[in-house]
C-alpha cells in the first residue's frame, strides 16, 4: 500500500528485541486471486461484540495527509481510514495476520464470474446498500466511478485500471472519458461486467484498493480535496480542518452486509488531531489522553515504550521499501555512472541505525523486499561482491563521479522535516559532498514533501522516500514505480519520481505480467531479473525493509495488524 506512500514509519534510535515483541511475522504474500479461484470464499471474521461498541477513539499525527478523495489519495495514513469509510465492488478481508491479503465480495454479492479467457469479469451488485446521503448505491455509480478513475487522474490509473477496454483513451482525455465498452451495466440484471484488453491475473487486487472505491454517479470530476464524499461503510466525514482535525462520525445508513469485507465498526467515533509534536503526542498516549500516534516515536522515548509501556507497543514486519529517488532527466543524475556511484556510496546499515537499529529495519539492495513474490538475493553495490549488503565502497564511487564527468555539481536533496528524516538527510549530504558533489539539504514539511518530489516542475535531483505495498505481487512495486506510465511530466501523482522510462524493460515488464496468468512461479524469477536489470541502471538506491511500531493507550484492546492496511482502526475497543 496503499503505498501509499504510505506510512513513512521511521524510527530514531536502536530498540533491544526483547522489549517489544513482533506481533507478526514476515512471509510470502497470499495466493493471486486468478480466474481459476474466484468462488473461494475464506471462514467468516469473528463474530461482533456489542458489549465494546462506543466511544471515542483518538488518533493523533503531526500533519493532514492531503486530499479526502480516495481516489486521489495515496497515504497509508487515510488508507487506513477509507476501509472503515468506502467500498468497491471487492475488499480485501477485514482480519490481522496472512488472511488479510484475501480478497473478498464487498458491494458485489458474490465474485465474479470470470469468462472469455480472463477478460471479462461479471458482477452482481448487491441490493439495498446505502451511500450515507440515503440513495442506494447503483450500477450507474459504479460504472461512473471507473470513468472518475481518469477523470480525476488518480495516481494508479495508468498502472492498475489502464487494462480495462478504453482505458488508454481515457489516458489520454481524462475530462472526456468513457468507458461504454470496457464497464457495462445492466440495471434490470443488476450487473456490471467490466472487459479487459487482456487478461490480468492481479485485477481482483486492484479492484480491493481505494482508487477503485464507488461513488455517487454525480461525484465532481476533479479532486475533490478537502470536501468529504459520501461514503458507504461505517463511517462518515463530520468534518475536517487539515490544519488542525479530522473527525470520523457514524454513518446513520450503514448495515453490515459481509463481515469479511465491511464489519460493523466499535468507536461511535474517531478524532485525528493534528499539529502535536510527536514527543507531546507520544506523552498524550501514555497519559491516556489520546489512543495512537501516527508518526514515529522520538528516539528518548524507545527506552519507555520498550520497557514500562511493552504491552502498549506492537511492532510488524513490513513488506516495504525505504529508498533513494534519482533523477534520471536532470544532471548529474542523467548520467548512470552518477546514479551508479551513489548506490556504491551510500552506508545502508548507517541508515538503519537513524532509522532505529536492527531490530527495527533490514538493510537491502533489492527493489523487492524479501519473502515478496518475485524477490532474489542479489547486491551488485557491495563492496567486495556478495548477494547481501555488507559495506559501502566510497573509493569506487568517487572514481564513477570522476569518470562521469559530474564531479562539483550542486545536488538538491529532499527530505522530510521531522527528526530522523532530516538526520538521514545530513548523512547523504555528508557521503554525496564526500564523493565528489556539492550538496543541498531541502528539508520539508511530511504533508507536502511526498506530492512535491512528484512533480517535475520542482525539479528535484535526490530525494529519501518509502513504498508500501498496495497489494501483494511485485508489479505493485517495479510497474507501479517504474514504469513509462507511471511517469508524467508535471503532475503531482507522477509516481515514478525517478522519472525512470526503458521501453525494454516495459516490454519485460508486460511479459511477467501476461506469464502470471499461466505460470506464477516463472512470473517470479522474471520479476527478479528485472529487479536486476533495473539495478544495473540505478534510477534508485534501495536502502531498508522496515518495521512498523503502534504505540496505542491502555485502554485500547482488540489490536489487530492487516498485512495489507496495517492496524483495523475500526476494529478497536475504546470503551
Amino acid at each position: 500500500m496503499a503505498r501509499s506512500p504510505l506510512r513513512a514509519q521511521a524510527i530514531a534510535a536502536t530498540l533491544a528485541a526483547a522489549a517489544l515483541a513482533l506481533s507478526a511475522c514476515s512471509g510470502p504474500a497470499g495466493q493471486t486471486p486468478t480466474a481459476t479461484q474466484p468462488a473461494t470464499q475464506p471462514a467468516a471474521s469473528a463474530a461482533f461484540q456489542p458489549e465494546h461498541q462506543g466511544g471515542t477513539l483518538k488518533l493523533l499525527a503531526k500533519s493532514a495527509a492531503g486530499s479526502l478523495d480516495p481516489m486521489v489519495n495515496y497515504t497509508l495514513q487515510y488508507w487506513q481510514l477509507y476501509q472503515s469509510m468506502y467500498d468497491g465492488l471487492v475488499a480485501f478481508k477485514k482480519v490481522g495476520g496472512q488472511d488479510s491479503f484475501t480478497v473478498v465480495p464487498d458491494l458485489a454479492e458474490a465474485m465474479p464470474q470470470v469468462t472469455d479467457d480472463g477478460k471479462t469479469y461479471v458482477f452482481k451488485l448487491r441490493k439495498g446498500i446505502k451511500f450515507a446521503t440515503g440513495d442506494e448505491v447503483t450500477v450507474d455509480d459504479v460504472v461512473a466511478s471507473f470513468e472518475r478513475i481518469f477523470k480525476v487522474s488518480s495516481p494508479t490509473a495508468g498502472t492498475f485500471y489502464n487494462g480495462i477496454v478504453g482505458g488508454d483513451a481515457c489516458l489520454k482525455k481524462p475530462a472526456s472519458c468513457k468507458l461504454d465498452k470496457g464497464v457495462i451495466g445492466d440495471a434490470a440484471a443488476g450487473t456490471v461486467t467490466v472487459h479487459l484488453v487482456a487478461p490480468d491475473p492481479e485485477f481482483l487486487y486492484k479492484l480491493g484498493v481505494p482508487h477503485a472505491t464507488v461513488l455517487p454517479k454525480d461525484s465532481p470530476p476533479k479532486d475533490a480535496g478537502t470536501t468529504p464524499l459520501p461514503t458507504t461503510g461505517p463511517y462518515m466525514i463530520g468534518s475536517y480542518d487539515p490544519n488542525r482535525a479530522l473527525k470520523l462520525v457514524r454513518n446513520p445508513n450503514f448495515k453490515e452486509w459481509s463481515r469479511d469485507a465491511q464489519p460493523q465498526v466499535y468507536p461511535d467515533e474517531i478524532d485525528y488531531s493534528f499539529g502535536l509534536t510527536v514527543e507531546a503526542a507520544v506523552t498524550a498516549v501514555e497519559n491516556g489522553q489520546a489512543d495512537w500516534v501516527f508518526d514515529p516515536p522520538p528516539a528518548d522515548r524507545l527506552n519507555e515504550m520498550g520497557t514500562t509501556y511493552a504491552s502498549q507497543a506492537h511492532v510488524s514486519p513490513l513488506t516495504a521499501l525505504w529508498y533513494l529517488t534519482l533523477n534520471t532527466n536532470l544532471a548529474p543524475f542523467d548520467n548512470v555512472q552518477a546514479r551508479q556511484a551513489v548506490n556504491w556510496a551510500v552506508d545502508r546499515d548507517a541508515m538503519v541505525r537513524f532509522y532505529g537499529g536492527p531490530n527495527l529495519a533490514q538493510s537491502t539492495c533489492t527493489f523487492l523486499p524479501p519473502g515478496f513474490p518475485g524477490h532474489l538475493d542479489f547486491c551488485d553495490y557491495t563492496k567486495g561482491g556478495g548477494a547481501k549488503w555488507t559495506a559501502p565502497d566510497v573509493e569506487k564511487a568517487k572514481q564513477l563521479v570522476q569518470q562521469s564527468g559530474t564531479a562539483g555539481q550542486e545536488v538538491g536533496i529532499v527530505v522530510q522535516d521531522d527528526e530522523v528524516n532530516k538526520s538521514m538527510g545530513e548523512y547523504l549530504q555528508s557521503v554525496l559532498n564526500e564523493i565528489g558533489y556539492k550538496a543541498v539539504l531541502k528539508p520539508l514539511s511530511a504533508d507536502i514533501q511526498f506530492t512535491y518530489i512528484q512533480n517535475t516542475k520542482n525539479k528535484v535531483q535526490l530525494a529519501l522516500t518509502s513504498w508500501y505495498q498496495d497489494y501483494p505481487a511485485a508489479s505493485d512495486f517495479l510497474n507501479v514505480l517504474l514504469s513509462c506510465a507511471s511517469f508524467k511530466e508535471g503532475s503531482d501523482s507522477s509516481i515514478n519520481i525517478s522519472g525512470f522510462c526503458d521501453k525494454d524493460v516495459d516490454a519485460q515488464m508486460q511479459t511477467a505480467l501476461t506469464t502470471e496468468q499461466t505460470d506464477r512461479a516463472k512470473a517470479g524469477r522474471l520479476w527478479g531479473q528485472i529487479d536486476q536489470a533495473i539495478s544495473k541502471q540505478s534510477p534508485v538506491v534501495p536502502v531498508f525493509n522496515p518495521k512498523l511500531i503502534d504505540f496505542v493507550s491502555k485502554r485500547v484492546g482488540n489490536y489487530q495488524f492487516s498485512k495489507q492496511f496495517y492496524m483495523l482502526v475500526g476494529q478497536l475497543w475504546v470503551k
